[in-house]
């Protein structure tokens, strides 16, 4: 676990003015220690291993806490659970509506958007919320984008490449 970085978001946490309860440093820890993308879920049993007396309700909460303070990021990747990253780790999410898998791509790729928005609407935009849906590489050679495809892919559960 990289403890700087947990010293960090945890004093960060606390210069907002929350608490740093045990359940709370669990989830941190849990989302330092997390490769890629978890749900609250995949948290909540990482938690639980790690601090066996921390409640699943108190994992939700606390995401709901940090989320608050702006220290985590919730996603929505196509149709599948809500996943969590901490908030310095930006970047955006391309879903393949194929195969499932993510990809993450650089935080300034829809920044021309973003800044079109600003001028033209006044909109300041977040993209970090949401996925960019469509074809990976691979089975966008795979499978004529009109038609649904050759069968040969299958939607399955994500992954993080």
């Amino acid at each position: 676990m990289d403890s700087e970085r947990l010293s960090l978001i945890l004093t960060t946490l606390g210069r907002e003015g929350r608490r740093i309860t045990t359940g709370r440093r669990a989830v941190v820890e849990a989302l330092v220690s997390a490769e890629g993308h978890v749900s609250a879920d995949d948290l909540a049993a990482s938690v639980s291993r790690s601090h066996p007396g921390v409640h699943r309700a108190t994992v939700y909460r606390s995401l709901e806490a940090l989320e608050a303070a702006g220290l985590v990021e919730h996603v929505h990747l196509g149709h599948g659970r809500s996943v969590y990253h901490l908030i310095d780790d930006l970047h955006q999410h391309l879903v393949c509506e194929v195969c499932g898998s993510v990809e993450e791509a650089p935080p300034e790729l829809l920044s021309d958007v973003a800044r079109r928005l600003r001028t033209e609407r006044g909109f300041v935009m977040r993209p970090y919320h949401f996925a960019v849906l469509g074809r990976c590489s691979g089975c966008a050679t795979d499978t004529p984008a009109d038609h649904g495809g050759s069968g040969r892919h299958r939607p399955r559960a994500g992954r993080v490449t």
